[in-house]
């Protein structure tokens, strides 16, 4: 089973856009299932069948606050580097990636914690 995380990112100018992540596959939407169905058409049949819950996105034990805020950042300026027809610096972009995979195994962690949940 395919896992999809959805991330909302706050924009500079008051927006929220949002970022969906599976795998090495990802995309950027208005909407949440804007960025869903992007990513989905990027999956291969045998990825088809996923598993997606969307999170508003508030510091947790998982993935802190200050985590969170780079992230936001990160976000903001690679969406304006995107813009421009560029890239961010290639540190930048690894830092970017690392904080992406560290949400998505928040993510993981949260699920195991929600299944733990709900199976007691």
């Amino acid at each position: 089973m395919t896992k999809v995380a959805i991330l909302p990112v706050s924009t500079g100018n008051g927006n929220t856009t949002y970022y969906a992540i599976a795998g090495d596959k990802q995309s950027v939407g208005k909407t949440p299932g804007d960025a869903l169905d992007t990513l989905t058409a990027q999956l291969d049949e045998a990825e088809t069948s996923t598993l997606v819950i969307i999170r508003h996105l508030r510091p947790d034990q998982y993935f802190d606050a200050q985590q969170r805020q780079r992230l936001s950042e990160l976000m903001e300026r690679w969406r304006a580097a995107r813009d421009q027809g560029q890239t961010l610096p290639q540190e930048e972009q690894a830092e970017l990636q690392a904080l992406v995979e560290a949400e998505l195994r928040a993510s993981a962690a949260r699920t195991a914690a929600l299944f733990q949940e709900l199976t007691r």
